[in-house]
């Protein structure tokens, strides 16, 4: 999806110096948006990411901030409408999780919850309250929420994780109605997503054989990579999805079909 489609918008991806983050917001680049890139705490790997956007022949800019406080939320559309006066799109990426069986109730303190949940969905909530009046002075905006198939099936790296992106597919229906009709608002719920987090969490060896089991316990026996889930973070931000607000759509191969029924 290397079309132009985007030429003229200006679109903030949080969490975009690495896998579903960085592909996304180079993917939006190359369709001709001008590009806040943010990272957190990875500077080097935003830089990274800012160079091949610039080799695209792309506009960047690299904001550092977290997205679970709300002045760096600020921040960043402060620092678009700065550079570009404008902001059409919003994805927002940036997440955090903890892993913990689901059946160990004390593997999670209080603590816990609270970090992942204020990435998670008041980060994006406070992201797109910083972005909403730009947003509506668009005409013809979008917010992209990166979830995950785990707020679906109650599933995942912990139980807070789960209720998390469960809470922000919840969030997403909400603004889809509140900001209707001048931004749509949708979800991206990817299953198992081969990305270089999990080679660096638990070494490529390992990481390649959790993909080929997930792989072969899916429908249509495959995983996703980052440029996979970028491309239908494109379709939301884009104007093919002009008639869909208020969506969830599960990016899993079909894993969503093989949980009916299991216990995780």
């Amino acid at each position: 999806m290397e079309g132009r489609s985007l030429e003229g918008k200006v679109a903030i991806v949080t969490g975009s110096a690495s896998g579903i983050g960085a592909s996304s917001a180079l993917g939006v680049a190359k369709r001709g948006a001008k590009v806040v890139v943010n990272y957190s705490k990875s500077e080097k790997e935003a830089g990274a990411v800012a160079e091949s956007i610039r080799a695209a022949k792309g506009e960047v800019l690299v904001v550092q901030g977290n997205v679970s406080q709300d002045d760096d939320c600020n921040k960043l559309a402060k620092a678009a409408l700065d550079k570009w006066g404008r902001i059409d799109i919003l994805v927002n990426n940036a997440g955090a999780t903890k892993f913990a069986a689901h059946t160990d109730l004390d593997a999670l303190s209080a603590e816990d919850w609270q970090n992942i949940y204020a990435t998670n969905v008041i980060g994006p909530f406070q992201m797109m309250r910083a972005c909403v009046a730009a947003l509506k002075a668009s005409g013809d905006a979008a917010v992209v929420n990166v979830s995950s198939v785990a707020g679906v099936m109650g599933v995942g790296s912990s139980i807070a994780y789960a209720a998390s992106k469960g809470a922000l597919n919840t969030l997403t229906l909400s603004l889809a109605r509140a900001f209707a009709p001048k931004i749509r608002v949708n979800a991206v719920c990817p299953g198992y997503v081969a990305t270089p987090w999990f080679s660096g969490r638990f070494g490529e060896e390992n990481s390649k054989r959790i993909a080929d089991q997930t792989a072969e316990g899916n429908p249509l026996k495959r995983v996703a990579n980052a440029e996979d889930i970028a491309d239908t973070v494109m379709f939301l931000a884009g104007p093919e999805s002009r008639n869909i607000t208020g969506e969830m759509i599960l990016v899993d191969s079909g894993m969503h079909l093989s949980m009916t029924g299991t216990k995780r």
